[in-house]
């Protein structure tokens, strides 16, 4: 099965881009403008921005729209090239966007946030980790500290969601963007596709029904976390899959937790709907010095995330001190449910993180023999 698996990845990388997106039918009719819409907080350091498009469903004939979502990059220093509708031979294509180590051509389509028709402005890769561009990202210093703030002349201003054709955009591939084409890339991960199929789904999505304007909140939470995962948060992932563990340990979670008998989930709008964040049992890796120090850092990490949430709760709990009507209550509750959630969103990962680097049993020694 493994060797299966490795041959898999290995003709992933090795099939070129422009093969990506290749299989699908001309559409007669071009997708509507792009909406203008709000860009959710970045949740956390490596998630690079998929901005929303629409896409096509054969089986209904109709658009329907794909909200943009944060997503973690599946390689260090790979990079986003969003998919693009282009006219030819008659009719709608769309070429599937793809990730590789440069941003390619997408049709001069303005996506924003950085993708303004050509190239992407919206950040870079150093050492390691991705330096966010505040100037056209929702970035939260107090989550992402690798930021930079220069100011892009954004000279295209249509919303004109695709290329070529009557009212399309008037742009062709250059050299470099031939090059980038021709180079290995790897296609949009699984999370990214689920994301697709579940706005497919979702008929309020389609053009037909939202006459091209649907709802302009993007997923406040980021997909694709488990699409990079090395060996160890891997194994910590199987070691969460039952509710009991076999007593081994837990990763920590942040979703509340309702009564057995509860059929509708209970939001959580406020730090304080959350359940508290519970201490995974004791580590026996065999090292009692490293089991002391990981338990130790378990400990400062839960002071440290039970103390932000209490600080956001009184930051909340201020502002609706405040003298508001009922639509500037709703408006102040939905923002702070995002900003409950990014702190979910945040802390899942600083806990995956951290058990990560759970010390591991030692290996038995071989027994000498005689």
């Amino acid at each position: 099965m493994s060797t299966f698996r490795a041959l898999l990845i290995f003709l992933a990388l090795a099939i070129p881009a422009v093969v990506f997106g290749q299989a699908g039918v001309l559409i007669p009719i071009g997708p509507p403008p792009l909406p203008v819409y709000e860009q959710p907080i970045c949740p956390a350091d490596g998630y690079l921005w998929t901005p929303g498009y629409w896409a096509y469903d054969e089986s209904i004939s109709d658009y329907y729209w794909v909200e943009g979502a944060w997503v973690l990059a599946p390689k260090e220093g790979f990079l986003w090239t969003p998919g693009y509708w282009v006219w030819r031979d008659g009719g709608f294509f769309f070429n599937d966007g793809y990730w590789g180590q440069e941003v390619g051509f997408y049709g001069g389509v303005n996506y924003g946030f950085g993708y303004f028709g050509e190239g992407y402005g919206g950040g870079r890769w150093d050492h390691g980790h991705f330096f966010y561009n505040r100037s056209v990202n929702n970035v939260n210093i107090s989550i992402n500290h690798n930021v930079y703030n220069t100011a892009i002349e954004n000279h295209n201003e249509n919303r004109v969601s695709f290329n070529g054709g009557t009212g399309g955009i008037a742009a062709h591939a250059n050299a470099q963007q031939e090059a980038v084409a021709r180079e290995r890339h790897l296609a949009p991960v699984a999370a990214q596709n689920e994301h697709a199929q579940a706005a497919r789904a979702n008929p309020e999505t389609r053009a037909s029904v939202n006459h091209g304007r649907p709802g302009t909140g993007p997923t406040t939470l980021p997909v694709g976390y488990n699409d990079r995962q090395t060996a160890a948060p891997q194994q910590a992932a199987e070691a969460s899959k039952s509710p009991m563990n076999g007593g081994e340990t837990q990763p920590r979670s942040e979703v509340p937790t309702g009564p057995s008998n509860s059929t509708t989930p209970r939001a959580v709008v406020h730090p304080n709907d959350l359940s508290p964040i519970a201490r995974p049992a004791p580590v026996n890796s065999g090292d009692a010095k490293a089991d002391k120090k990981y338990e130790q850092q378990q400990d400062e990490l839960i002071a440290r995330q039970t103390q932000e949430r209490q600080q956001l709760q009184v930051k909340q709990d201020t502002e609706h001190q405040q003298k508001m009507n009922d639509a500037q209550t709703q408006k102040l509750e939905q923002k702070h449910q995002q900003q409950t959630q990014v702190l979910v969103q945040k802390h899942t990962i600083q806990q995956q993180s951290l058990q990560a680097r759970q010390p591991q049993p030692r290996a038995a020694e071989p027994r000498a023999r005689n």
